[in-house]
């Protein structure tokens, strides 16, 4: 177990491996999201239904651990990789072209994405599950902001009226792109699949996959910032 945290082939794996949890969960979040479009009503169920319940805390912590272990890795191999072999901590054999700007900038790319992921705690998750976790434990919390934790619709008017907010969101949702693009099928290949025809139909699938996950996030933004100015 020692030796899964602390050589190199192990913490790739981790990456991989925390990476890819990630992914699943970006799908699940952006399905949630989109149901916004579709009726308010049925997503502010689904924000009710993900409060502060014990498995809704329980997921939350384990995307929290993924997440930590994701970027602690990210820092660890950047680092080695780059007293090893120079600056490209991201080096992999058979790397397709057009990623290549991806591949050489993830580090950047992630610490563009945790510092949005700051900004995006802020404006929803500290505004529902962490009130409902201060009620709670007992904290004085108001009972406009108790109505407000499950009103999800509410707190995406609220952010997407700013046109600064709804920028910034598109601006991650790039990096988010890029990043996924190379760190999806990079994984794959830590995993073994990493062969010239599988690496091709993985850096499409990939593709896909960033594509699907981004344009479902943006629409979300995007059409509620374009209603709150018509």
């Amino acid at each position: 177990m020692a030796n899964l945290f602390c050589s190199s082939i192990g913490k790739k794996l981790i990456m991989s491996i925390s990476g890819l949890f990630l992914i699943l969960f970006l799908l699940f979040h952006m399905s949630m999201n989109v149901v916004a479009l579709i009726s308010e009503s049925g997503y502010n169920a689904i924000c009710e239904f993900l409060g502060a319940n014990w498995y809704a805390l329980a997921a939350t912590m384990v995307l929290a651990a993924g997440a930590v272990f994701h970027m602690v890795y990210a820092f660890v191999l950047f680092f080695n990789n780059r007293k090893a072999r120079g600056s490209d901590a991201y080096a992999v054999t058979a790397r397709p072209k057009h990623v290549e700007w991806a591949s050489q900038n993830m580090l950047v790319l992630g610490i563009t994405i945790g510092a949005f992921l700051i900004l995006h705690l802020y404006h929803f998750w500290a505004k529902m599950q962490l009130v409902e976790l201060q009620h709670m434990m007992g904290m004085h919390v108001s009972e406009e902001a108790m109505a407000l934790a499950t009103d999800g619709v509410h707190w995406i008017r609220h952010t997407f009226t700013s046109p600064i907010n709804t920028i910034l969101y598109v601006i991650a949702l790039v990096a988010i792109w890029f990043h996924l693009t190379h760190g999806f099928w990079s994984a794959l290949q830590t995993l073994g699949w990493n062969n010239l025809k599988w690496i091709k139909r993985w850096q499409t699938v990939s593709n896909v996959v960033a594509t699907i996950i981004c344009l479902g996030f943006a629409a979300v933004v995007v059409v509620y910032y374009i209603v709150s100015i018509m």
